[in-house]
């Protein structure tokens, strides 16, 4: 699976955890944990809370980065719940993807009232993909998202 293949399942996860948990309203922990919930529910691996060490001028620094989360060893997420939108907020992921060496990372903010409005993709490297949207889901009368 390509890098921009597993981002349209996390973008339809976030969806459907926003629809089912609700929002805004929750913490931060709570929509990660069931977003990775809902990632492995849809056969993807899921890494948590990875610990990246960073090193400066060739020492290690001791207190390691901490990722939200990693999928399939190529995605990364950062998961915010907040009613305001900050830029730093992508400028961190570019970041993160550069010490990592990965390529895709997705920004998603679960503070948004319609959560397909707070997902901010960032790359380093990776071509664009013209087709990243999030598959249409089928209409209910509860549907926020």
């Amino acid at each position: 699976m390509t890098e921009n293949e597993i981002a349209k399942i996390i973008v339809d996860a976030a969806i459907e955890v926003h629809r089912e948990l609700g929002g805004p309203g929750l913490l931060e922990d709570v929509y990660e944990e069931a977003l990775a919930e809902e990632l492995r529910l849809r056969g993807l691996k899921v890494e948590r809370q990875l610990p990246v060490r960073i090193t400066y001028k060739g020492r290690v620094l001791s207190k390691p980065l901490r990722l939200d989360m990693k999928v399939e060893g190529l995605v990364l997420v950062d998961n915010k719940a907040v009613t305001e939108w900050n830029p730093i907020f992508e400028a961190q992921m570019q970041t993160y993807l550069r010490l990592t060496g990965l390529k895709l990372g997705l920004v998603i903010n679960f503070g948004e009232r319609l959560v397909k409005h707070g997902i901010h993709r960032v790359v380093n490297g990776l071509p664009e993909d013209l087709d990243f949207k999030p598959q249409p889901k089928r209409k209910d009368k509860t549907d926020n998202n």
